[in-house]
């Protein structure tokens, strides 16, 4: 099962410097994933346990699209393995004028991370 969410940082996700997005913000959108993999697998919000791998691969800037998307991989009696990635989709050009933007050839991988969510039994509605 996959699920895929995109949306554009805006200047109120630039941290840094220059623009730079918040790598947390990947993490965030991750989280959002996951709470809707876990309401098509289980029917509930579930709970993010924990990351166990978190790849921060290239800088993000407000004005970028991005778009991120999860799988889960393994299903247990409550647990849930998902694997994540996050790729720039289009990217602004200040070079240009300050509206201009290009839908990149080919997207960019920003961060990939993988992790495990938890669902209580008594939660689960879709695996009755």
């Amino acid at each position: 099962m996959k699920s895929t969410i995109r949306l554009r940082m805006s200047a109120h996700d630039a941290h840094y410097g220059g623009n730079l997005v918040d790598g947390a913000r990947m993490l965030q959108l991750f989280g959002d994933v996951a709470t809707e993999l876990l309401i098509l697998n289980d029917g509930d919000e579930g709970l993010f346990k924990a990351y166990d791998m978190v790849e921060f691969c290239a800088p993000v800037f407000a004005g970028d699209y991005i778009e991120a998307t999860g799988e889960i991989t393994h299903v247990g009696k409550t647990s849930r393995k998902m694997t994540f990635e996050a790729r720039k989709v289009i990217a602004p050009r200040p070079d240009i004028n300050d509206s201009a933007c290009d839908v990149l050839p080919e997207p960019v991988v920003v961060c990939r991370a993988s992790g495990t969510c938890v669902v209580p039994l008594d939660k689960q509605r879709n695996n009755k």
